[in-house]
């Protein structure tokens, strides 16, 4: 079977965009990486994608009056590689409908919450001010509204008590790191439904039980 072509798309370090280069590492993972494409010069994810050998592009959105034209950009630099899905992984644009409706399908993201709670940035923030005792990662297809759209795969991990936003970013993005390449899996196995904007999985297993925080004794 052919694999999945994927780009990804970041705009700092890559951390999630190094979780899927090492996923497409293993011979047996359906899917790689044609292009990974930052709208910031010289951050770390493009040195990542070169290491790994993966084409990569700079889309820097401060060459463009306007958004429509940065994004008919980023689609051309796009449509060269040819993907069939589209990760948006820490990139810090917002992107237009027309962009969105484009990909539509073909376009997913992840999110450092358990949405549709704590949409927008400060998230971790937002978690240890709320008192929030559980938050997690979501990997979501794409919609026009901010962080809106059929969600794929949820991790969920405890918030402690002695928690900042970074003890608790530390703790999801292990799990961001987990679920990101298995969204990727299951859509390159071709798994993955959208039906009434809610995702199907065929072949997917509930776990059992429960996270509970605090657990007394």
């Amino acid at each position: 079977m052919a694999r999945l072509k994927v780009a990804v798309l970041i705009s700092g370090r890559g951390s999630n965009l190094q979780a899927l280069i090492d996923a497409c590492a293993d011979a047996d993972f359906p899917a790689g990486i044609v292009l990974v494409i930052s709208d910031v010069p010289g951050v770390q994810g493009l040195s990542r994608a070169g290491k790994a050998g993966i084409p990569a592009a700079v889309v820097d959105g401060k060459d463009f009056e306007g958004r429509d034209r940065f994004e008919d950009a980023l689609t051309g630099t796009l449509l060269e590689a040819g993907p069939e899905l589209v990760c948006l992984a820490g990139f810090m644009r917002v992107l237009g409908d027309g962009f969105v409706g484009r990909w539509r399908g073909r376009l997913i993201n992840i999110h450092p919450s358990l949405l549709p709670a704590f949409k927008g940035v400060h998230v971790h923030e937002r978690v240890v001010e709320a008192g929030v005792r559980i938050s997690g990662c979501t990997v979501h297809f794409v919609r026009p509204a901010v962080d809106d759209g059929p969600i794929i795969v949820q991790a969920a991990v405890p918030v402690h008590a002695d928690d900042d936003a970074d003890a608790l970013a530390a703790r999801v993005l292990s799990q961001e790191h987990r679920i990101y390449p298995l969204a990727v899996r299951l859509i390159a196995e071709g798994r993955v439904r959208v039906v009434d904007e809610h995702v199907l999985i065929d072949g997917a297993a509930i776990p059992e039980g429960a996270l509970v925080n605090p657990v007394d004794g």
